[in-house]
């Protein structure tokens, strides 16, 4: 029976075969949510069905691969996932004032590592907590990673204190936001001031804290965003800042392989931290976002649009899950793990979201990043203009040939 299928049929099922497969391993291997599973087992049942038409051995074949996936999976969630000691290992955290960085200098200090905090302001609510909250292990930096000295002195700081160690951890967490809107919108400074703090601070701090890394053969764990894979709307300057972040440790984790250094890439979904949830914040953004632009910009955008583009932001920001738990865990997983990933999803629809991305049409794909993010509904006011001038005109075409009509009856 098998050899009635020609060449063609065996190449077609083998890519069918491969796609599928790929889908899959790349599904389980996300950790996503049950929904996202069935997607990856509604693909695989095509296969079979395929199969089953075609050939009763490959059919076999697939049930025994499918229910190899199934143990496999139930071994990795029945059983906790083994972890390195964090007795005697030292972590150096960037960002420590607020947000993920601040909540996993708590988490470190209190599983015993030997944690360096680096905040912009020692006397700041974020470095008081932290003294007050945690142990004598904890040692507070102030460092602005944009500050070349300020980054020197903090490694002259932590050598002092490490002696002959090594570091184990380099958790690459500061990072900023610099305005929002459309990119025409969007001044040259904003641009530059992403990539002053999100790339070029942390590859300053990286390359300068890169030998003690090496020498523990520890771990670079950077806290990036699905922005810098993805365009989001009207974060173009945040997500050119963290595609250049993305780029450069995905070429470390090549680099340092052979020095046993590992490299990982945390991927949260939105979270309140920062400014996020502050009115203030989001009204002085606006604020000056209005004041820098040209007024032949302002009129072509029009201001109600740059108010809405505000509000939307502000809502996406009020929606943000507040407990940081999840990329905290993370962080801990990819310092602990004996194996850590390249890249981590922290946090619900991440995974799903970057499946859509991969997998379907980038037409889909951007409509339902569209849709995900930031649903504008009015369009620029030249735009609006335009629109409402054809449909004039339209109807005026309309009316005439009409009456032209009515003449000839």
């Amino acid at each position: 029976m098998m050899d009635d299928y020609t060449l063609p049929f065996w190449i077609y099922l083998g890519v069918l075969t491969v796609f599928v497969g790929g889908a899959m391993k790349k599904i389980l291997a996300s950790h996503l949510s049950t929904a996202s599973t069935l997607v990856a087992w509604l693909g695989a049942t095509v296969l079979l069905e395929r199969l089953w038409v075609f050939c009763l051995p490959a059919m076999l074949l697939l049930a025994l691969l499918g229910l190899a996936c199934c143990l496999y999976s139930a071994a990795r969630t029945g059983s906790p996932p083994a972890t390195l000691p964090a007795q005697g290992k030292a972590v150096l955290i960037t960002g420590c004032d607020s947000g993920f960085g601040n909540a996993t200098a708590k988490r470190l200090d209190a599983l015993g590592f030997e944690v360096f905090a680096t905040v912009l302001d020692l006397s700041g609510d974020g470095a008081r907590e932290l003294q007050r909250t945690c142990s004598p292990h904890l040692t507070l930096l102030q460092v602005d990673i944009t500050q070349p000295q300020q980054v020197q002195q903090a490694l002259l700081d932590t050598k002092a204190k490490l002696g002959l160690k090594g570091l184990w951890g380099l958790v690459n967490n500061a990072g900023v936001c610099v305005h929002f809107g459309d990119a025409e919108l969007s001044l040259m400074s904003n641009f530059r001031g992403c990539m002053e703090v999100n790339f070029f601070g942390t590859l300053n701090i990286t390359k300068s804290f890169l030998p003690l890394v090496r020498q523990a053969k520890g771990r670079i764990v950077t806290i990036s965003s699905p922005a810098g894979d993805q365009p989001f709307p009207c974060l173009a300057a945040y997500g050119a800042s963290k595609a250049a972040l993305n780029l450069f440790m995905n070429t470390l984790q090549h680099e340092l392989e052979p020095w046993g250094v590992q490299v990982s890439i945390i991927l949260p979904s939105a979270y309140k931290t920062g400014q996020s949830s502050n009115h203030a914040y989001w009204e002085q953004q606006h604020r000056q976002l209005l004041q820098s632009l040209c007024p032949g910009l302002l009129e072509e955008y029009g201001e109600d649009y740059v108010t809405e583009t505000k509000e939307l932001f502000q809502s996406h920001a009020s929606k943000a899950n507040p407990n940081l738990s999840p990329v905290v865990d993370t962080i801990i997983q990819a310092l602990l793990s004996p194996q850590p990933q390249a890249r981590y999803f922290a946090g619900p629809g991440v995974g799903f979201m970057y499946f859509i991305h991969t997998y379907c049409p980038f037409s889909i794909s951007n409509r339902f990043l569209q849709k995900l993010f930031v649903k504008k509904k009015l369009m620029p006011r030249a735009l609006r203009k335009q629109s409402s001038f054809d449909l004039n005109l339209s109807l005026h075409n309309n009316n005439n040939n009409n009456k032209e009509k009515l003449k000839e009856l």
